[in-house]
């Protein structure tokens, strides 16, 4: 019986005449972290927001814990954690009244919110706006309200852009214990080490296209301690 927490069955995303994600096959089982790494416009923000129910592909088809958003729109995102890359949060909202809006929605009890707000060392600074957040403090609430109703499946769209090295660490501690825990990753990002640390398996993407899907593991038969920084090389210097 197939487990995967996520599967991809040649999935496309075109605009006009262009194509931005060309056809992508995967399956990802429990507790394993997927990283989608590549430069910009390789198609990564596109491919988590198909999978998120944002946007819809043009052709092919997406399950989350067996469920497809046509069929069972609620059942698909109950099973998801999405995390932007960004977001603009209005000037009227609290950091508080900002996760406790989001655990409403998803049925979380106060307390377990404010104790994630805790946790991504939001506490003592709830109350103020979160417009006025800096952008690591942004990502921490964004993260937060990703985790918020323990999903199954969790998507972050570059997740450590502008966190300070403390709380990069604590990113990476994050998703090992969540990992750990059985839950299911995918994230992009363009930090190679970051990935390199907490990732099962990355794919290089390169206009939408798979360059090349591995497990970390063998990225370092391969290159050795340069590791995925040399696979990035040897395949995008021809495309430079």
């Amino acid at each position: 019986m197939d487990n995967s927490v996520l599967e991809l069955h040649y999935v496309t995303k075109t605009i006009g005449k262009r194509p931005i994600v060309q056809p992508i096959s995967l399956t990802v089982p429990p507790g394993e972290v997927l990283a989608l790494c590549g430069g910009n416009g390789a198609g990564k923000s596109t491919i988590l927001r198909m999978i998120a129910g944002i946007i819809q592909p043009t052709a092919g088809t997406i399950k989350v814990k067996g469920c497809e958003r046509r069929k069972n729109r609620k059942a698909y995102a109950d099973h998801i954690g999405y995390m932007p890359d960004d977001f603009l949060f209005g000037q009227a909202l609290s950091a508080k009244e900002t996760i406790l809006f989001y655990a409403a929605l998803r049925g979380v009890p106060k307390a377990k919110a404010l104790q994630t707000l805790e946790r991504v060392g939001l506490g003592e600074v709830r109350n103020k706006s979160a417009a006025s957040y800096s952008k690591g403090m942004r990502q921490r609430l964004l993260f937060a309200q990703a985790l918020l109703a323990d999903p199954a499946l969790l998507l972050l769209d570059e997740p450590t852009n502008g966190l300070d090295p403390f709380w990069m660490e604590a990113f990476v501690k994050f998703i090992i214990e969540l990992k750990e825990a059985g839950r299911t990753v995918v994230f992009s990002t363009h930090q190679l080490d970051i990935a390199e640390q907490v990732a099962d398996r990355v794919l290089f993407l390169n206009e939408g296209q798979v360059m090349y899907s591995g497990y970390t593991h063998e990225y370092r038969d391969k290159y050795g301690k340069a590791g995925l920084s040399a696979a990035f090389t040897e395949l995008f210097q021809a495309k430079r």
